[in-house]
């Protein structure tokens, strides 16, 4: 199986950065798009960025300019960078990836979801 654990999350003020982490681990052949998603409560889950494996990325038009996709493919890891922190930014970031088993399967994953907060 395959696991994705985020880490990163927590509480700021307004202006300021965090950096996101996701890591994937398990029977990894070869992880093909990675994606970050956020939830705010009562609200349904958004995309919020999406890297593929040519190095494509896409950000939803309300973090443009502010937040980074990029991803470490020694580690199987993704990261989330993001400046210029909004109190509307707050939400539990997921990370997702679409990964290729060793034994051939191929499906997407989610992991956990980290809580960022950020004050006004």
């Amino acid at each position: 199986q395959v696991q994705l654990v985020e880490s990163g999350g927590g509480l700021v003020q307004a202006g300021e950065s965090l950096r996101l982490s996701c890591a994937a681990s398990g029977s990894i052949f070869r992880i093909n798009d990675m994606r970050w998603y956020r939830q705010a409560p009562g609200k349904q889950r958004d995309l919020v960025a999406m890297l593929n494996n040519a190095g494509s990325t896409d950000y939803a038009d309300s973090v443009k300019g502010r937040f980074t996709i990029s991803r470490d493919n020694a580690k199987n890891t993704v990261y989330l960078q993001m400046s210029s922190l909004k109190p509307e930014d707050t939400a539990v970031y997921l990370c997702y990836a679409t990964v290729t088993r060793t034994d051939g399967g191929t499906r997407f994953y989610w992991g956990q979801g980290t809580q960022v907060t950020v004050s006004s």
